[in-house]
């Protein structure tokens, strides 16, 4: 199921800046039981965004409602929301006035989820590099080029890899976020640079200082991975995904990946 501005529909004028540009933003939400998960928290992001971005965010009332129809269709699925800034004229430059358009789309929850949620992951380091912005650092924005091309460095070998910015930091996956465990503590890369501040790697900070467990926001490089006492991967729909191997190399999974992840299923609907 599909709607844009609230009607269904599949197309898209082709002036829309999201087309154009990807000026807009994005949202993926895990539907369960017929609601989507964490609405408040997706809802504040998208509103970061539209701040940053600098177009008024859509009514709070009106995109609830939409993801309401949406869930109903997929009661157990997904649904990516996506805000662009609307139609505009040829040119960089964004419209005076602005008509945002409001993108949802409802789909099947992937099938192979908990299997690698359970026995963990192959990761590759990507050739691709993050560049660096802090003023889109964080939010989720619409251009996701050096992803799609990071992607497509592998087949289906690797169930995720992870992406540097150009001073050799690891920032993130493709489509994740990522934490180390070192000395009963958790590291996380900083996103001030680049990267995105996911939903579901701040559900596990919280979740960590409710445990006692310190966790930092810090400057990583590869070697920190290496010699890490386990690595794993979060997002809104694969949860927690231990790290089974990185590049070849065999890693432990801590007893404490699966106490966050039991933790974590303990705050989901």
């Amino acid at each position: 199921m599909m709607l844009v501005n609230g009607r269904p529909a599949s197309v898209l004028p082709l002036n829309d800046r999201g087309l154009q540009y990807g000026d807009g933003l994005f949202e993926t939400l895990r539907i369960r039981q017929g609601h989507p998960s964490h609405w408040q928290r997706h809802l504040e992001r998208l509103r970061e965004g539209c701040r940053r971005l600098g177009f008024a965010a859509p009514d709070a009332a009106v995109l609830e409602t939409e993801a309401g129809r949406i869930a109903a269709a997929h009661p157990d699925g997904v649904l990516k929301l996506m805000i662009t800034r609307g139609p505009g004229p040829r040119g960089y430059r964004p419209p005076a006035s602005p008509s945002p358009t409001r993108i949802l789309v409802g789909s099947p929850l992937p099938d192979s989820l908990s299997v690698w949620r359970r026995d963990g992951v192959r990761a590759r380091i990507c050739r691709m590099r993050l560049s660096s912005n802090p003023a889109l650092a964080g939010i989720k924005h619409l251009n996701r080029l050096e992803q799609v091309l990071a992607r497509s460095e592998w087949e289906d070998e690797y169930q995720e890899g992870l992406m540097l910015d150009g001073e050799g930091r690891v920032v993130e996956g493709t489509m994740s976020n990522l934490f180390l465990v070192r000395d009963g503590m958790l590291l996380t890369p900083s996103l001030d640079q680049c990267g995105v501040a996911g939903i579901t790697r701040a559900r596990i900070m919280d979740i960590a200082a409710g445990m006692g467990i310190v966790c930092g926001q810090t400057g990583l490089r590869l070697d920190d991975l290496f010699r890490a006492e386990g690595l794993f991967l979060c997002n809104t729909l694969i949860g927690i995904w231990p790290v089974r191997c990185l590049e070849g190399q065999t890693l432990p999974v801590p007893d404490l990946v699966r106490r966050l992840q039991q933790q974590l299923d303990t705050q989901d609907p």
